[in-house]
């Protein structure tokens, strides 16, 4: 078998262990400490992430939309084939790392996307970049669920007072995607007494017929 080699680490503001990329033969891995949060094989699951949002954006001209979370670029490459030819796509990555391994050592995965022209990248938080400007859609995926494992802050994204910021910062009729490796019937409501009308979807990690599930809500704002 081959073995896993380690192209690069990067601590995380606010988190305690380091996210470290691997690579083996064609494969790519991001760990956090012993945690695989990401791997290059499964991507079905972040691209229903953009899809989904997409359709329920259908027919709006150009969409605002804001991807909170880089990783491998899943979301973005989709995004960038689901959304209008006319749509501003913003992505929001906190460690500055993680966007340099898309532009180096898993360029030939990013396909070009980073440097689409609809493409705008910020290295900084999420959460500061929802405040004070307007989207059309918000897809999180920076974390693996409504629940801080990178780090402890990411929970105010999900608490009520995030989901307040999250509807504050949507245009009327925008959405809030978020994308979970878990169900979670306590964000479900959370996200209900926020104002959001509800739908959660059940999709495949790996976009076949069989292996695991995980969770995407699309919440709309009322």
């Amino acid at each position: 078998m081959i073995p896993w080699q380690l192209l690069g680490a990067s601590s995380v503001p606010g988190g305690k262990d380091e996210l470290r990329l691997k690579q083996r033969g064609t494969e790519f891995s991001i760990m956090l400490g012993k945690i695989e949060l990401m791997n290059s094989r499964l991507s079905g699951s972040e691209e229903a992430l953009a899809t989904l949002s997409a359709e329920h954006l259908k027919g709006k001209a150009g969409p605002r939309v804001l991807i909170g979370g880089l990783g491998m670029g899943f979301t973005l490459r989709a995004a960038l084939g689901a959304f209008r030819s006319d749509a501003v796509l913003t992505v929001s990555e906190l460690v500055p790392a993680v966007v340099a391994w898309g532009r180096g050592p898993m360029a030939a995965l990013f396909a070009g996307s980073l440097d689409d022209p609809r493409v705008r990248i910020v290295e900084r938080d999420v959460g500061e970049v929802m405040r004070g400007a307007r989207f059309d859609a918000i897809l999180l995926d920076v974390d693996n669920g409504p629940e801080g494992l990178t780090r402890l802050s990411n929970d105010r994204l999900y608490d009520m007072e995030g989901l307040a910021a999250a509807r504050a910062s949507l245009n009327p009729g925008g959405l809030l995607a978020v994308w979970s490796c878990w169900a979670d019937k306590g964000f479900t409501e959370r996200l209900k007494k926020s104002g959001f009308a509800v739908e959660q979807k059940m999709v495949r990690a790996n976009k076949g017929r069989s292996g695991a599930k995980h969770t995407v809500w699309l919440a709309a704002k009322r």
